[in-house]
């Protein structure tokens, strides 16, 4: 594997371990997404990868180099990891050129064209970070990382800044780069669309433990615990055959006849389908609808036995 990560753990001054015993590995030109609840330890993962903070036991090694472990630590200028920050930390006394040139060697300076080309910066190389767009102070960060052939790229809640009327478009800009320098990412995001959306594999972190590391399909299809299937997406509690399930909204569909009656409380437009919330045998149920329902009506649903999911019955109480 290009990056391995083997029983880290790193703790605070209070003793409290953050993140215990994590392993995982990723491949080169992966891109990877980190989900979880805020405090998790996502970013301070991120820390411990780049050397902004020291592990406390465990191992990392990225592309055949040991990085750390209880006896060596590389220091953050030498491990080749590029750190693309929530802010756009850029200087705004500089040009844009001169942000993604800044303390650049010069073995790297080959590689200005293609990067502002392959970023689309080639004619804003004269503007300061004011005279830029969110979408484009987003990409000279990364033309600034890239630059740098680094051998990793961390990415911290990168597009969280970003409007959503530019959002999709600027995710999809950024996937096209990394995957055409086959840059091995790391993502932390708290939108699950956006993992969904950039990911090859997606790592669901929980309290400092692994819960779920597998595929974007796979991980919402097929989550392994209540955690996982809740943070990746809505769920319906169902009760079929006397055995509690759970299925997603997108896999309900109206049906003219059936045993599952839902009483329709809020039905509202979303562009292209209508939005349905409602209750069956008093639990709650969210679907969408090609055609509006009535307030107070009961409509028959349907869904395939294949897209249910179950979970052990300590997992009942999650949802609650």
């Amino acid at each position: 594997m290009y990056l391995d990560i083997n029983n880290l753990v790193k703790s605070f001054k209070n003793g409290s371990p953050l993140i215990k015993k994590l392993n995982f590995s990723v491949q080169k030109g992966e891109i990877i997404s980190f989900i979880g609840e805020s405090g998790s330890g996502k970013t301070t993962l991120l820390k411990c990868i780049a050397g902004l903070e020291k592990i406390n036991d465990g191992q990392i090694i990225l592309n055949g180099l040991v990085l750390n472990d209880d006896r060596v630590f590389i220091k953050p200028q030498k491990r080749k990891i590029g750190f693309i920050f929530q802010d756009y930390p850029l200087f705004p006394h500089l040009s844009l050129i001169d942000n993604i040139t800044f303390n650049l060697d010069k073995s790297f300076f080959k590689n200005l064209p293609f990067m502002l080309n392959l970023t689309g910066l080639e004619n804003l190389v004269s503007r300061f970070p004011h005279q830029l767009s969110g979408g484009e102070q987003q990409r000279a960060c990364i033309a600034r990382s890239l630059i740098r052939e680094p051998d990793l790229l961390l990415m911290d809640e990168p597009f969280s800044n970003l409007d959503s009327s530019i959002k999709g478009s600027m995710i999809d800009e950024i996937y096209k780069i990394l995957k055409q320098t086959k840059t091995t990412t790391i993502l932390v995001t708290h939108d699950i669309k956006d993992s969904l959306n950039i990911s090859d594999r997606i790592l669901v972190f929980k309290a400092g433990v692994l819960q779920q590391y597998a595929d974007p399909v796979k991980i919402y299809c097929e989550p392994v615990n209540c955690y996982c299937a809740k943070v990746l997406g809505g769920l319906n509690k169902i009760v079929v055959n006397g055995k509690v399930s759970y299925i997603r909204p997108e896999n309900i569909r109206v049906v003219k006849k059936s045993r599952f009656k839902v009483l329709v409380e809020k039905c509202y437009f979303q562009g292209r389908d209508f939005k349905v919330k409602g209750s069956i045998e008093n639990e709650p149920c969210f679907f969408t609808s090609k055609n509006p329902i009535k307030i107070n009506s009961f409509v028959n649903i349907d869904f395939d036995a294949n897209d249910l999911m179950f979970f052990d019955s300590m997992c009942e109480s999650f949802f609650q």
